[in-house]
């Protein structure tokens, strides 16, 4: 599967690149083993020209032919590469960064590139129930492990402490598994799918 790169991104989300569009496929909560949930998902990495990809993901229970039964999940949240914030970067809030995106070229982004030849990367991500993540890890080629740094809980939200999420291009396919520890055990495996890009 050739992956197009769109001549507006800006240089450091060309690692992520790969990423952008919409995937869809069916998934299984915990091993995926008999008796565990089915579900359906539909995921999509978008970017506007800023230095991030914007990231939804939209789930639904099915049942075992795929038949969506009732809604499962949602998230949204924002990827992009790990570096220092300069003065030329938009923010905080909607203070806006420079017109030129602070790295220009390729060999601005290359010179992130670790000795192992990944790049480290951020993701920030938000789910209903009071609760946000802050992932940090590593892209290497059409692959992706990421680690929570920090999980943010409201007064009321559920228990979780940790998590950490891997994803990979597979023969053009998406494929990704998400585990989880809810506190006082160890990660446990969550969910997981197999997605297809959408024309």
């Amino acid at each position: 599967m050739a992956i197009e790169i769109p001549t507006d991104l800006t240089p450091e989300l060309v690692p992520l690149s790969w990423l952008l569009g919409t995937w869809e496929g069916l998934g299984r909560l915990g091993e995926g083993e008999d008796g565990d949930e089915h579900f359906w998902q539909r995921m999509s990495f978008t970017q506007n020209g800023l230095p991030f990809l914007e990231y939804r993901s939209e789930s639904w229970v099915t049942d075992e032919q795929g038949n969506k039964l009732r809604p499962l999940s949602v998230e949204t949240g924002f990827w992009s590469l790990e570096r220092p914030m300069v003065e030329g970067d938009l923010g905080p809030g909607m203070t806006p960064g420079d017109v030129v995106p602070t790295l220009r070229s390729a060999q601005d982004v290359e010179d992130l590139r670790s000795d192992d030849g990944g790049f480290k990367i951020q993701a920030n991500i938000s789910h209903p129930g009071a609760i946000s993540e802050l992932y940090y890890g590593v892209i290497k080629g059409p692959q992706i492990q990421l680690a929570t740094d920090l999980v943010m809980r409201g007064t009321n939200a559920k228990s979780y402490a940790s998590a950490t999420r891997i994803y990979g291009l597979v023969n053009g396919d998406l494929y990704w598994r998400w585990d989880l520890s809810t506190g006082g055990n160890d990660l446990q495996a969550h969910a997981s799918a197999a997605l297809k890009k959408q024309a």
